[in-house]
């Protein structure tokens, strides 16, 4: 089965996909939904297990809220209040989250220094 990490945007599809293997989808949600936005989704992870990645602010709420509707049995991953969203938190913070996702097998690790 395929899998699907959704986020709000480039940057934050950007920070994932340089921690995932490239075999997993990051599809961005780009702001608002609205029903041409949440179809084209569904049509493109029809059967994919869906993780949704949103920011911890007012518009990430809000988005996740819709997402979580639209995919019922999504797995949410949190970032912590007071990071610049997904974009903006520590990578070791966000391999925390892929990991508690059961994601492990797909996370690219960065080299220790």
């Amino acid at each position: 089965m395929a899998i699907t990490v959704i986020v709000e945007g480039k940057n934050d599809r950007s920070k994932l996909r340089r921690l995932l293997d490239p075999e997993i989808n990051i599809l961005c949600t780009f702001g608002t939904l609205n029903s041409i936005k949440l179809e084209s989704l569904r049509k493109r992870t029809k059967h994919d297990e869906i993780y949704l990645f949103m920011d911890n602010d007012s518009s990430g709420k809000k988005i996740r809220g819709v997402l979580a509707d639209a995919f019922p049995d999504a797995l949410h991953m949190y970032t912590r209040k007071g990071y610049a969203g997904v974009e903006g938190t520590p990578d070791e913070y966000v391999i925390a989250q892929l990991e508690k996702a059961g994601l492990e097998e797909y996370i690219i690790y960065p080299p220790v220094l």
